[in-house]
């Protein structure tokens, strides 16, 4: 794991004062960039997925989807996107939840998520946890049991974790990095 570790860390770009004067932003796009990691990184969220048992993954709009969908491939699983509200068309599950100065809205298709599913959520950054804890309750609400939540990165000091482990009712919650 030190080794993949390494590599990722490698290949996440510190972007002083985006999206605003204070933030340092963890860009992944030369991740992305570079097969070997990318690789490295699908493989190591793909694991995660046989180690939970999950039969679907969920990706978090928008970089979950990116890395959500090769590690479905990868894990001979299917895929469903999760997307900000007003975004999908037909019927579809809704869940609001609250960020730090408002509120946002993300939503599913009622149909791509089943009783007995066990899903995986996949995102790219584990921060506050507003959405990942939404995205938990949404996947509860349609009726499936949540295999668990993995993410690229956690920034630790945000308390993120704190906020999901109640909703993941002892289900797994794997960061590849902590940060």
């Amino acid at each position: 794991m030190t080794d993949i570790r390494e590599l990722l860390l490698s290949r996440i770009r510190d972007v002083p004062d985006h999206p605003e004067p204070g933030v340092m932003f963890k860009d992944i796009t030369p991740l992305l960039a570079d097969p070997a990691a990318f690789t490295a990184l699908t493989d190591a969220l793909a694991g995660i997925a046989a180690t939970t048992g999950a039969t679907k993954i969920v990706g978090l709009e928008a970089r979950g989807f990116i890395l959500g969908a090769p590690v479905a491939v990868r894990a001979g699983l299917g895929f469903i996107p999760v997307r900000k509200a007003g975004k999908l068309p037909g019927a579809t599950l809704s869940q609001a939840y609250d960020l730090e100065y408002g509120s946002a809205e993300i939503e599913v298709h009622a149909e791509d998520i089943c009783a007995g599913d066990r899903i995986l959520v996949v995102d790219d950054v584990l921060a506050t946890g507003g959405t990942a804890e939404a995205s938990l309750q949404l996947v509860r609400r349609a009726g499936a049991e949540v295999a668990g939540l993995a993410v690229l990165m956690e920034l630790g000091f945000l308390g993120g974790r704190a906020r999901v482990e109640p909703v993941l009712a002892g289900a797994s919650l794997e960061a590849l990095l902590t940060i």
